[in-house]
């Protein structure tokens, strides 16, 4: 699929777009790069089969950015995008990607400092060059130095949301093959991490040969790195490694639980058959010579005096002990999910209006969709202000009473993500705050604050009483940003106290609360929110993620509101 070669190229056009300061043009490639990138069909196919035409049906996409995604279709680039890149020739996805560095910044300094790199930026940084330019200063100096030595430390990791799809579609080859009887995801992957570092595939079959030809040949291999009769391992061009190992049926679960890991977990297990006089290793468990188990994970566990650990809480923070005593949590699962209430519509620059949204959620199978478009402070994501959000809600009610007029039993709701302003305020007053369904705040601004002021700053949020969610409760955004600076025992404590829910943002860059939050918040008693933080309606399918994010963190359905009937959960909110 070209989806993310395109949609990378598009927003890369919206950046050399906003550097020149061109105007509305940026904002519509960026719309148009989001709904490429989520689109779940292959948009050459779309292209194939209806040409210029079919591609201006996709949402965001008009005329000229459809000729622009034919030219690149038909000859494997842009004219005018590359002139862009001739004219200023910064690479601009590195730098961009160090926290609070914008196109803007990226030309100034080109220009005044001829930095055109990473590297450059770095070493013009610690030479403390930038401090003296103006718009720039000591601070933003000193925060350039803290954002690339985070690029430094999230280096060689990809997003579960980047790897996962193409993990699937390799995945779904392999089931195909003929020649193969089974075959797995292990490793990260498989226990749905935050980042990955490469994929593994385990195989059975009895034409190993044949399996790994086929693999050393799949689309998108640049490298072989090995090929053994049993063994494979190669480069893919989005920068990964990708490995598969075929095995016999007989030791197949054993080396499955061995190659998911994690390591930790691992070494737990092997204790545990050390202390009853067994070997476990990746070819089988042993009693002396004999194989005792090896075909099935589940009769290793059993064999061991152990329940089944779901691959996403094999991190050895617990469930060793917890499968030993039968205490594993009844972890949330995807069908459990009944409604998303985190989800902007074409009101705050979505790419999609309420009722397709609605429509999108109903073939899902929910019950209920929160539309929470971003409020007047967030200028740049077109906030709705007070006058704005009444205009939507009557708009709202209105597709709700052509529901209940087609005996259709689903609810949009009304909601925002309003603005934790720096003082703990809100960017919306109460009275129209008290007319939502819900409201979530977030904060997105200001975001270097100490850590006592940040933690009284959401603290402050949480107690207005019209405030029912928090959205991305520690602000990070994975391989860009960390989290804030916060006291999340306090913060906790707080939530508890006022009834505050916690939302897991499904977003694949956000991911938060991370897995070991959701388990604090669990102990708390405090209860979760799963949202997409959708702003199309493909993007109602990052709810996976956010999934997979709650069940390393042990939720259950109990904890994750959106997993209750609506009543209860509106009950709850309100």
């Amino acid at each position: 699929m070209k989806n993310q070669e395109i949609a990378k190229i598009l927003s890369g056009i919206a950046r050399y777009l906003e550097m020149e300061s061109v105007p509305f043009k940026p904002y519509a490639y960026e719309k148009a790069a989001i709904t490429v990138e989520s689109l779940e069909e292959d948009i050459g196919q779309i292209y194939r089969e209806g040409g210029t035409r079919a591609l201006e049906e996709i949402p965001g996409v008009g005329k000229g950015i459809a000729e622009r995604i034919e030219e690149y279709l038909k000859t494997g680039k842009i004219k005018d995008y590359e002139r862009m890149k001739k004219r200023l020739p910064i690479n601009l996805d590195e730098i961009s990607a160090v926290e609070g560095m914008g196109p803007r910044k990226a030309k100034v300094l080109y220009e005044k400092l001829k930095i055109k790199n990473l590297k450059e930026l770095e070493k013009a940084a610690k030479a403390h060059k930038i401090t003296p330019l103006f718009g720039f200063g000591e601070k933003t100096e000193k925060n350039i130095l803290e954002g690339i030595e985070f690029l430094k430390r999230s280096k060689g990791r990809f997003l579960l949301g980047e790897i996962l799809p193409k993990a699937k579609e390799v995945y779904e080859k392999l089931e195909n093959l003929k020649e193969v009887e089974k075959v797995d995801m292990a490793g990260s992957v498989r226990r749905r991490k935050e980042t990955i570092g490469d994929l593994d595939f385990l195989v059975i079959s009895k034409s190993p040969s044949k399996v790994m030809d086929f693999f050393v040949s799949l689309p998108g291999v640049v490298k072989v790195w090995g090929k053994g009769a049993t063994k494979a391992s190669v480069r893919l061009k989005e920068g990964y490694d990708m490995d598969i190992r075929v095995l016999s049926a007989k030791q197949y679960g054993a080396a499955l639980q061995y190659f998911t890991g994690s390591k930790e977990h691992n070494i737990a297990l092997r204790k545990i058959a050390i202390d009853k006089g067994y070997k476990l290793s990746e070819y089988g468990l042993f009693s002396g010579s004999r194989m005792i188990a090896g075909a099935t994970e589940e009769e290793i566990y059993h064999k061991l005096g152990m329940a089944w650990v779901s691959p996403e809480m094999r991190e050895d923070h617990g469930e060793v002990e917890a499968a030993l005593n039968e205490k594993l949590p009844q972890l949330v699962e995807l069908k459990d999910i009944k409604g998303d209430l985190h989800v902007h519509s074409s009101w705050d620059g979505g790419v999609n209006s309420i009722k397709e949204l609605a429509e999108a959620a109903m073939a899902i199978g929910y019950e209920y969709i929160g539309i929470a478009d971003h409020t007047k402070f967030l200028r740049i994501e077109h906030g709705l202000n007070e006058r704005q959000l009444k205009r939507r809600n009557q708009e709202i009610d209105k597709i709700n009473e052509g529901f209940k007029n087609k005996d259709l039993r689903f609810k949009i709701l009304k909601g925002c993500e309003a603005n934790i302003m720096a003082d703990g305020s809100i960017d919306i007053n109460n009275k129209t705050l008290a007319e939502l369904d819900y409201a979530i705040a977030g904060i997105h601004s200001q975001m270097k604050m100490s850590r006592e002021q940040m933690t009284q700053r959401m603290i402050r949020a949480m107690r207005n009483p019209h405030v029912d969610i928090i959205s991305h409760p520690t602000g990070r955004i994975l391989k860009r940003r960390e989290e804030f600076e916060i006291d999340f025992e306090k913060i906790l404590k707080v939530a508890k106290e006022v009834g505050t829910i916690l939302e897991i943002n499904a977003y694949p860059e956000r991911l938060d609360l991370n897995d070991i939050n959701i388990r604090r918040a669990k102990e708390a008693g405090v209860k979760m929110i799963i949202n997409t933080d959708a702003h199309q309606k493909d993007q109602l399918r990052f709810m996976e993620y956010g999934v997979f994010q709650a069940r390393r963190g042990w939720a259950e359905k109990e904890d994750i509101i959106n997993c209750w009937p609506a009543k209860k959960m509106i009950k709850m909110i309100k």
